[in-house]
């Protein structure tokens, strides 16, 4: 049995490629000249067109057994139809004027346009969704009624949070209120303070620490967010204070913190006890923790300085995979920060506390390269490869 041929009617088939004339590769220094070959046409030679069979024996009319397989399929009329169109189509039309599209408007994959595909021709919407068909939008008269009905309720003394409230509460389309709502508010909701005696005296257990939940009515940080914060005891050394009662004697700590994520704090502590004074330098330094802009999560923007006392030092991005090549003291605050790339330099004195100070005042003091392409009137292209030196 012979395959079942579609109507033409119905499917447009695209025409064979036609085979293309490869030329030989010329081994020579030279280019090699355009080739200078007649375009084929429709009045070709007899022979240049043997491989090309005329469209009439390339669309045959229906034989007994493929009109038996249709039969199968459509119905008389519809065949009538069929043969109908057939005798319609001339095949050099189809021939000519069938092929598919290869212009930029063409259609990228093939495709029944009879049919109606939901996903692509006609969405189907979710019915559970808050969109309203009826939504339009105010006129004049609707908005100027809004506006006088809002001044007649408004109290004799209006306050800054009313006027809020009617932004957030307007509407400048009529249909269905669930529908229209801004899925966004200029209120924002209470945010609890100190003094709130729900969390003042909010009921925690016995186990809990009273200073960890003095940290998070501070910070604002979970006990979760807290629990991710590492620290690290840089300096720690005793020092001795003289009086006329004597000499005093206390200990000393300096402290970092960070979430390996961007934030780096730095904390000093001072107390009789060396346990009290590491508790109130670790305290502090989770206070103190602000944001460190990174390039790529991995590095700082350019080159950056900083000085405290007598100590100078300068830090420098790097690409990928250099690493952080630095004194201790400020690869254990890259450490924290989240730094993977960078390098330093001190000039003259090395204190050890100065250092960690100045590094940190050095992160601290980095310039977006937008910021500086806005202060130069430049865009951002014409400001990177100098801002960052090449190097990224």
């Amino acid at each position: 049995m012979s395959a079942l041929r579609p109507a033409r009617c119905l499917l447009l088939r695209p025409a064979p490629a036609r085979p293309t004339s490869f030329r030989s590769r010329q081994f020579h220094s030279s280019p090699s000249h355009p080739a200078r070959r007649r375009a084929r046409s429709l009045n070709a030679k007899p022979k240049d067109t043997d491989y090309y069979p005329p469209p009439r024996e390339r669309f045959k009319p229906y034989s007994e057994t493929e009109k038996a397989q249709l039969a199968e399929i459509y119905s008389p009329e519809q065949l009538k139809a069929i043969e109908a169109g057939e005798q319609a189509i001339e095949p050099e039309d189809l021939l000519y004027q069938g092929e598919l599209r290869q212009d930029p408007f063409g259609l990228k994959y093939l495709d029944d346009l009879s049919t109606i595909t939901p996903v692509i021709d006609k969405p189907v919407r979710n019915p559970e969704s808050n969109y309203d068909p009826n939504l339009r939008l105010k006129t004049e008269d609707e908005i100027v009624k809004d506006l006088a009905q809002w001044l007649k309720d408004l109290p004799a003394e209006p306050t800054r949070l009313d006027y809020m409230k009617f932004m957030d509460s307007r509407r400048m389309t009529v249909g269905d209120e669930k529908a229209e709502r801004a899925p966004t508010s200029a209120l924002a909701p209470k945010l609890p303070k100190i003094d709130d005696p729900e969390i003042r005296y909010a009921k925690r257990d016995k186990e809990d620490d009273p200073h960890l939940v003095r940290l998070m009515q501070q910070t604002g940080l979970t006990s979760k967010d807290l629990k991710k914060i590492r620290t690290k005891n840089l300096v720690s050394h005793p020092v001795v204070n003289q009086t006329r009662m004597g000499k005093i004697r206390s200990w000393y700590f300096l402290t970092i913190a960070g979430n390996g994520n961007g934030l780096l704090g730095v904390g000093e502590g001072k107390a009789a006890e060396p346990e009290d004074a590491r508790k109130q330098a670790e305290l502090r330094a989770i206070r103190a923790m602000e944001p460190i802009r990174r390039y790529e999560d991995r590095t700082i923007y350019g080159e950056v300085r900083g000085k405290v006392g007598a100590v100078e030092l300068k830090l420098m991005t790097r690409p990928p995979g250099f690493g952080v090549r630095c004194q201790q003291y400020i690869f254990e605050m890259c450490r924290l920060a989240g730094i993977t790339d960078l390098a330093a330099r001190s000039s003259r004195s090395r204190n050890p506390m100065n250092t960690v100070k100045a590094a940190f005042q050095a992160l601290k003091k980095q310039r977006l390269p937008d910021e500086i392409a806005r202060a130069r009137g430049l865009k951002m292209v014409d400001v990177r490869k100098v801002y960052y030196g090449g190097l990224v």
